[in-house]
């Protein structure tokens, strides 16, 4: 098949390497010279710990598989099986934890309940106080700002495949799209991976749907911390966002910190290739956003980010603000697919687990198209 591929993020870029493996033509078209969204502003977690049950799980479990593949083709995404700990300080947090350890697909997800001490023989940078910490062995860590290059990189140096950067798709049909200097991309499929893109060609069809909405976020990067970090780390306000560890002990959670619930935060810490760490985040939803990068909630963090790691942070290197699109609460699937011409697919709103889910919802497209 032909196909074309609208989007140079990690979604896009995933479906056209499924597509080259399978041994489709592709053309990938991006609208900036490089992706600048939410496949470059995050974490980088691929993040099994925290899915829900289910069908969600198993396409987590499925996408880890394809991830670890992927950085054996693909040296250049910085995959590591580090693993997670989520740590609880109170005891109401572990008893999140305890109830998600003693489940019955504790196994699928790979977590184990450990104590201070245990916790520390994983990752021994954590030398700040803490109660229990639940340890992940499935999730892993690639580098945002390199993966869907180091993609890309690959697949040009395969036959049938370019990559047209700065090109915006100004129209779209049945089996085709037009960009912004008039030339038609026809395929067999288009695949329109345009992330938080709500406006313009988009905005009537995914106004219809009305099962989707744009999450901002603040986040940040230090200076490297010296030493090396053996898992990401989660603490226990993630708790509430993280589908995994709904239930009784949750609900009696007490309510977070002021500045921490006005910015609907949880810490998230991840290493990077060069020892710096991604620290985050917020989560905004009311639109328009503000055009502002807040103070307060880089100052909590960093505050519950030195006291789990019972030392002082790097300077911080630079801040940024990113805006992912996701599917609104209560929604029965797990992203957002949708024919919005014959031989077009729109795939989006897998925003908060889009690094993670991304090879497994690629290579649904394409199993869905074969």
């Amino acid at each position: 098949m032909d196909i074309v591929v609208v989007g140079g993020g990690i979604i896009g870029s995933m479906h056209a390497w499924f597509a080259v493996r399978a041994g489709h033509r592709v053309v990938q078209l991006e609208r900036e010279d490089d992706a600048r969204g939410a496949s470059v502003r995050n974490f980088g977690l691929v993040w099994v710990s925290g899915r829900a049950g289910g069908a969600e799980l198993a396409l987590a479990r499925r996408a880890r598989e394809l991830w670890t593949a992927l950085g054996a083709a693909v040296p250049g995404i910085g995959l590591r099986a580090n693993g997670s700990l989520t740590v609880a300080r109170t005891d109401a947090e572990a008893a999140v934890l305890a109830e998600v350890a003693d489940r019955d697909d504790a196994a699928q997800r790979g977590v184990t309940l450990l104590g201070p001490t245990a916790a520390r023989s994983v990752n021994p940078a954590l030398r700040g106080n803490f109660v229990a910490a639940l340890h992940c062995l499935h999730d892993a860590v690639v580098e945002p700002r390199q993966a869907a290059p180091a993609i890309r990189a690959a697949l040009s140096s395969c036959d049938g495949y370019r990559y047209l950067p700065g090109r915006e798709v100004v129209e779209f049909g049945e089996h085709q799209v037009r960009d912004d200097r008039g030339r038609t991309h026809r395929g067999d499929l288009v695949v329109l991976a345009t992330g938080a893109w709500y406006r313009g060609l988009l905005a009537p069809h995914l106004a219809a749907g009305g099962n989707l909405r744009r999450c901002r976020l603040q986040m940040m990067q230090t200076e490297p911390l010296g030493e090396r970090l053996t898992t990401s780390i989660a603490d226990g306000d993630s708790l509430r966002y993280y589908p995994a560890f709904a239930g009784p002990g949750r609900d009696r959670l007490p309510p977070q910190a002021p500045v921490a619930a006005a910015h609907g935060m949880q810490l998230l810490l991840a290493q990077r290739l060069d020892g710096s760490l991604t620290i985050g985040d917020t989560h905004a939803y009311a639109e328009p956003f503000d055009i502002d990068l807040v103070e307060a909630p880089y100052e909590h963090l960093v505050g519950v980010a030195e006291a789990l790691l019972g030392r002082p942070l790097p300077p911080i290197r630079r801040r940024w603000s990113g805006v992912y699109s996701q599917l609104v609460p209560g929604a029965a699937a797990i992203y957002h697919r949708s024919s919005p011409a014959p031989g077009v697919v729109l795939v989006t709103g897998a925003g908060g687990r889009g690094m993670t889910l991304s090879p497994a919802i690629a290579e649904e497209t394409m199993r869905e198209a074969s």
